[in-house]
């Protein structure tokens, strides 16, 4: 399947039908992160429950610490 990932086109297995199964995919499970799809930002708790299809728009941003 095809996205649009902070705007570079992404190839992600189809597997991947969930935002949830998104972040894992890449490894963002346990950070805290902001997911916009299609322009809509997504509650955390809708994660779970909210598909992802070919050609959607993600934006992800999570948050880095340092010093």
């Amino acid at each position: 399947m095809k996205l649009h990932i902070n705007g570079e086109s992404v190839e992600v297995p189809n597997s991947v039908d969930s935002v949830t199964e998104l972040l894992t995919h890449f490894q963002l499970q346990d950070k805290v992160v902001i997911v916009e799809l299609n322009k809509h930002i997504l509650e955390k708790e809708n994660h779970a429950l909210t598909t992802v299809t070919d050609g959607d728009r993600i934006e992800i941003v999570h948050f880095v610490g340092g010093g």
